[in-house]
């Protein structure tokens, strides 16, 4: 009965409006109504302004939501909880990848776990940083793998890997037989890019200003595929994973020298959170598959991302 009334409190809280809350809970108005008018008096206190044209909270159904919406998120963990199964015979897994991830490291990551548990559901998604931390916080997914600036206090990041980023060519480049590049060559290459919206390409763009390095960027693209595809076909070379070019027979990764552009991958996970066996699970193979498996081959002319050290 609790869990209901809190739902209930929280549509209206979403919606300021009991019209719209009981059609989203497929339930009638005056049930609704009378669902929170309860929980009204069993607080003894009043939770919405229902005087207006528009419903709004009052000051104590604000400090009200804030708990509300607290309580849904542990209630949601506990169903998870007891529906988890030990032995992975069933169950389900919410992961995140940033863009530049789903190239290179999904793919061995998925194909790994699925055959060790084929009967855990999974939801992968492409995510930002930023949205993959929010997410994380609201308990709307398990896992995130992002790098290592987290902004959020309550996220855990634990190291991953370390992934270097290289230049990318096809193997009609000019480049294409060097075993490195200077890093003040850059500044005489024509790049295609990913956009400032990605965190890739903030790291790229910070790392040129630390070395005083000025790209001649001709080309940008907000999708890692487009930007292959690009490298692939013209003259034109890019700055990404050196892993990427594994994927690749006619792409090249040449060294950057003779510093080089790294940076941690980390998983992330909230500060607190229960984890599910599943997510026990994916977290160990994971260390295993970038340990193992996704670093025994590597680029021609770029050495590979190095696991995190203990793997």
């Amino acid at each position: 009965m609790l869990a209901r009334h809190i739902q209930y409190f929280l549509a209206v809280a979403e919606h300021l409006s009991f019209t719209r809350a009981a059609a989203a809970l497929h339930v009638s108005q005056p049930a609704l109504s009378q669902q929170v008018r309860q929980l009204e008096e069993s607080l003894g206190a009043q939770l919405f302004d229902r005087s207006g044209r528009t419903t709004r909270l009052t000051d104590a159904g604000e400090v009200y939501l804030r708990y509300a919406r607290r309580a849904a998120q542990e209630l949601e963990e506990a169903k998870r909880a007891i529906h988890d199964v030990g032995d992975l015979s069933r169950g389900a897994l919410r992961i995140a990848v940033t863009p530049t991830f789903t190239t290179y490291l999904v793919g061995p990551l998925v194909e790994a776990f699925h055959s060790r548990y084929p009967h855990i559901t999974l939801d992968v998604r492409e995510l930002s940083q930023e949205r993959m931390e929010a997410l994380l916080l609201a308990d709307g997914l398990d896992v995130g793998i992002a790098f290592e600036q987290v902004q959020a206090q309550d996220i855990e990041a634990t190291p991953l890997l370390v992934e270097t980023l290289a230049l990318v060519v096809n193997d009609r480049h000019p480049l294409a037989t060097a075993q490195s590049v200077g890093l003040q060559a850059l500044s005489a290459q024509s790049l295609i890019l990913l956009g400032t919206e990605f965190a890739t390409r903030e790291q790229i763009d910070r790392f040129c200003q630390q070395h005083d390095i000025r790209p001649q960027v001709r080309m940008e693209a907000n999708a890692i595929s487009a930007v292959i595809e690009i490298v692939r076909r013209t003259a034109l070379a890019t700055l990404l994973p050196a892993t990427i070019a594994l994927a690749h027979e006619d792409l090249l990764a040449i060294a950057l020298d003779p510093v080089r552009l790294q940076r941690t991958a980390v998983l992330m996970q909230r500060r607190g959170a229960y984890q599910s066996a599943a997510a026990r699970a994916f977290i160990e193979l994971a260390n295993e598959v970038v340990g193992e498996r996704l670093f025994s081959k590597r680029p021609c002319r770029a050495a590979p991302s190095a696991p995190r050290p203990g793997t």
